[in-house]
């Protein structure tokens, strides 16, 4: 029994730890994303969902225009998975200073935290997830990463209660 104990202790610090990599790790390199510039007018982005196995489980593309007014920028996001299923989502993103961002969405709880440095954008919040007809809190540490000024990647783990539940890879190419 000690060891079943120790095992899962051992398991759950691993898991809870997060990840190593901040985005302060990416100050010096370049391109440098500015989030509200790559993210003003209309991008196009094609993406999978893996459980946590690393099957893909879903796909989608998505529409995204977002409108930058000097302080808030206003992104609305139409995904179409391949299920048939449609979601949209309307943040508004403020910028804070060079570095930080707060992010508001419907779906989200509280607020998002965002990161900004060279090339590196990391987003954190807590999303509403519909599953089977009830919306359960799913921990998003999501990353995009500039890849030049039309391409970027975004990277998104998903966790409930510190476990890796599934990731999201998605492609945006900005008009």
């Amino acid at each position: 029994m000690k060891i079943i104990i120790t095992l899962f202790i051992a398991i759950f610090l691993t898991n809870c730890s997060g990840s190593s990599m901040k985005p302060i790790d990416f100050k010096n390199q370049k391109p440098r994303l500015i989030i509200e510039d790559y993210l003003s007018g209309n991008i196009k982005a094609w993406g999978i969902l893996e459980n946590r196995s690393g099957k893909v489980t879903r796909q989608f593309s998505a529409d995204l225009n977002g409108k930058w007014d000097g302080e808030v920028l206003i992104l609305d996001e139409k995904f179409n998975w391949s299920d048939g299923e449609i979601q949209k989502r309307k943040w508004q993103i403020t910028k804070l200073d060079e570095h930080n961002y707060e992010g508001i969405a419907d779906d989200v709880v509280g607020k998002a935290k965002g990161y900004s440095y060279g090339p590196a954008f990391k987003f954190e919040y807590v999303l509403l997830v519909p599953v089977k007809g009830k919306k359960i809190k799913i921990t998003f540490d999501d990353w995009i990463f500039m890849q030049d000024d039309r391409v970027a990647i975004n990277r998104a783990k998903m966790t409930k209660f510190g476990f890796k539940v599934a990731e999201l890879t998605v492609i945006f190419v900005k008009d």
